[in-house]
């Protein structure tokens, strides 16, 4: 079984630019393939990869509300394959692999509009 946050020589996964904005409300991000993208905090919190948010099946996802001001505190290297992001409402337990951050990267708008739709459905706000 392959390592599912190993890179994949054959899509470029590496990363070779990770870089908090100035503001600290999105994390740009530059893959060896070329491809790039900049992922806005708010999305990587409530997408996190962690047991927190995802649950331990698809059934299990939180959906997480009033997130549209976090920022990210820290970005820290684990490993070869990921950073844990540190958010300032104090979550920190998500690993982003290479391969998830070029996914946020690539169906970030596509995730946040479905995002969106959830709260509003669950009668919730970004707040």
């Amino acid at each position: 079984m392959s390592d599912p946050g190993a890179p994949d020589a054959t899509t470029g996964d590496w990363p070779t630019e990770l870089r908090v904005t100035r503001d600290r409300s999105a994390l740009a991000v530059t893959f060896e393939s070329g491809v790039s993208g900049t992922i806005a905090a708010e999305l990587m919190r409530v997408e996190s990869p962690s047991a927190e948010v995802q649950g331990h099946s698809a059934a299990g996802k939180t959906l997480v509300a009033g997130k549209r001001a976090v920022t990210i505190k820290a970005v820290e290297p684990v490993g070869n394959y990921a950073v844990r992001i540190v958010f300032s409402d104090g979550h920190d337990t998500g690993l982003f692999t290479w391969r998830y951050l070029r996914k946020l990267a690539e169906e970030g708008a596509t995730m946040m509009a479905a995002y969106e739709d959830a709260l509003a459905k669950a009668g919730l706000s970004r707040g």
